[in-house]
């Protein structure tokens, strides 16, 4: 999907023109792929715009950067006051917010003390992530490429090497004919799909990977956590086997961009009875119940956006 472009973008504590955020080609990102971002999504609720758990994005934003030493010279507080000027600014919303911070121009070489650190945060509309069927459930395959093994990448942090893997993981799905692809790590367990936690259902226990099995410590993974425990399911974090995914009677995707998009069936087996389960549905109503306000914020997963009167764009 094309991105919208908006007006401005925050750049290092200031708003400039969407067309004057640019880099330069020997720029250490460029090269060498030296940067941490994070996928935020601000939501138009009853009362105005909202961000979902900004503070909890800036906050991975920030650990995955000194995961990767590099220096921000921003406060979490500092971010989340971005990404919400960013929002105000540009008057688009519901949106999907880009922060990033990356190495910019310096030395031409692996070392990359010698970078800048450049800040920069984005918005713009953006609506389902794995298409409009994604509520009914989509068809996925187990990946032939195996997530990083630890002490190779952090997958604890949200950098932009490690989405070459998943780039691997999501081309090979598509031109498979599947809308996404899960990967194990390398000892054979279930990981995470190219962008997505994942969870399944089996009598009733609701099973996600523990962050040892090269998982990204996702913010919607964590919702859900909350929201299952409140309901009273129980939640196990262990090494989930590939076959249990052909076995389990519900499968679903978590992440920022997913939101909860149910897994239809893997490598071609239907997943239960092939449909949305009951646990799936209940997870759905409450999670989706918060984000449009219809339910109350009651964990204070929000930050208001203070717009005035301008209307919310459609997306």
């Amino acid at each position: 999907m094309a991105i919208q472009k908006t007006e401005k973008i925050w750049h290092n504590g200031k708003l400039i023109p969407w067309d004057e955020a640019q880099i330069h080609v020997m720029a250490h990102v460029v090269n060498y792929g030296s940067a941490v971002f994070e996928g935020v999504r601000c939501y138009a609720l009853p009362s105005g715009p909202a961000i979902f758990r900004a503070q909890e994005h800036m906050q991975r934003l920030l650990d995955s950067a000194k995961i990767y030493r590099i220096d921000v010279d921003f406060s979490r507080d500092e971010l989340v006051a971005g990404m919400v000027q960013t929002v105000q600014r540009n008057g688009v919303w519901p949106c999907y917010i880009r922060p990033i911070v990356l190495r910019g121009y310096g030395e031409a070489g692996v070392n990359p003390f010698n970078s800048p650190t450049e800040v920069y945060i984005c918005n713009y509309p953006w609506g389902k992530y794995l298409g409009t069927d994604a509520e009914q459930g989509v068809d996925v395959c187990i990946s032939s490429w195996t997530r990083m093994a630890p002490n190779t990448l952090p997958a604890m942090a949200k950098s932009g090497a490690n989405y070459m893997n998943s780039q691997l993981i999501k081309m090979e799905a598509i031109l498979n004919g599947y809308v996404e692809g899960i990967a194990l790590d390398d000892k054979g367990y279930v990981s995470e799909g190219s962008g997505e936690n994942v969870f399944v259902v089996r009598h009733g226990t609701l099973l996600t990977a523990p962050l040892g099995n090269s998982v990204l410590p996702g913010i919607t993974r964590d919702s859900v956590l909350r929201i299952a425990r409140e309901l009273g399911i129980q939640v196990v974090e262990q090494g989930i086997p590939r076959e249990l995914l052909y076995i389990a009677d519900e499968v679903f995707f978590t992440g920022t961009a997913a939101e909860i998009t149910p897994v239809r069936s893997v490598d071609k087996i239907s997943v239960g009875e092939g449909v949305t389960g009951p646990l799936t549905r209940a997870i759905q109503k409450e999670f989706y119940g918060i984000v449009r306000g219809e339910k109350p914020d009651r964990f204070q997963w929000f930050t208001p956006v203070p717009i005035g009167s301008k209307q919310p764009v459609s997306v």
